[in-house]
């Protein structure tokens, strides 16, 4: 018996050895890599003192309205990943990508990431870039929350929403992430720190992007040294973990409703008929109904709807403002 709990000592404690000898390896080959694509990190915007700390706006085009393009979660790199819709914009409109954050050239604050201090955060590097309010916000997916926040605390400052596919803050009051959820988000930002995301670039980053053609092969190169450098840090995390208590906080406020909303939600063919499909449609619906001025568009792609859409968001976010807004 004592020669078979010897064994089975020696079994696992090789294991362990050899798990970490391979996260030293992955973290020292992470580190060697992101020193090599340092080089490629030069930023691209305007950077600001925010509760002393570094977040960066990127800004171009002019005009009377300034749309603030706000990602998802885990865009690591906004200003590029984006870039396919806002240069549609910036042709005769000012645009503001808003690196919140630990996103692209944005400092990692690692707060907790209540919705307070986001929105504030975000309110300070725009008007500290020269971005003054009204604002049309171009919010998609975890960035509902904020967008409908704002315009909750500040109406004044938002002419009108594109809400590109979000998540409307009471489907994060309803599905809060489960404990094992929790979990799992812990687990993804420790291997993360480590660098396994090295060896899944898919998972740091949209092949969609690359696939494309609206960046140079340059800014691809930069696009993936963002992504690998950001992907799934403690304010991604901490945003997702705190993602249940925003949304309640939103939901606890009065609908706003005279911020005009244009709600596009994004189908993909093979979950048109889903469950899912079929009660966002209807969580939509029943926000819109309750605002003065709204309308609710369908659009055939996957969640990124922005990569898949860019000429449709343009025309029908152009025509709801031109006719809605007087």
């Amino acid at each position: 018996m004592k020669t078979l709990w010897k064994v089975v000592k020696i079994f696992f404690g090789g294991i362990g050895a050899l798990i970490l000898l391979g996260s030293v390896s992955v973290f020292i080959y992470h580190h060697y890599q992101l020193n090599k694509e340092a080089a490629l990190l030069k930023e691209k915007g305007t950077v600001v003192d925010v509760d002393s700390k570094r977040m960066n706006v990127y800004q171009e085009g002019s005009g009377k309205d300034t749309f603030v393009f706000m990602s998802g979660s885990g865009v690591a790199a906004p200003a590029y990943e984006m870039k396919g819709l806002y240069s549609k914009f910036s042709k005769e409109n000012k645009i503001a990508v808003v690196n919140r954050a630990g996103y692209g050239y944005s400092d990692v604050y690692d707060d907790d990431r209540d919705i307070d201090t986001i929105l504030e955060q975000t309110r300070k590097a725009l008007l500290q870039s020269g971005n003054k309010p009204p604002y049309i916000l171009m919010p998609h997916s975890i960035s509902g929350i904020e967008a409908m926040y704002w315009a909750q605390k500040y109406p004044k400052e938002i002419k009108a929403i594109i809400a590109m596919d979000i998540g409307l803050p009471q489907q994060y009051v309803t599905y809060k992430l489960s404990g094992i959820d929790r979990l799992k988000v812990r687990g993804f930002h420790l291997l993360t720190s480590i660098g396994i995301h090295r060896f899944m670039p898919s998972a740091a980053y949209n092949p969609e992007v690359i696939r494309q053609s609206f960046l140079t092969d340059h800014e691809k190169e930069i696009y993936k040294a963002i992504s690998f450098k950001q992907f799934f840090n403690a304010d991604m995390a901490h945003e997702l973990l705190q993602s249940y208590q925003n949304g309640r906080k939103s939901v606890n406020l009065p609908v706003p409703k005279e911020t005009p909303i244009l709600f596009l939600d994004a189908i993909a063919d093979q979950y048109k008929d889903s469950k899912y499909t079929k009660q966002q449609r209807k969580d939509y619906k029943e926000l819109a109904d309750q605002l003065e001025v709204s309308e609710v568009r369908e659009l055939r792609g996957t969640h990124s709807i922005y990569l898949y859409q860019p000429d449709q968001i343009y025309q029908l976010s152009m025509k709801f403002l031109k006719q809605k807004l007087k």
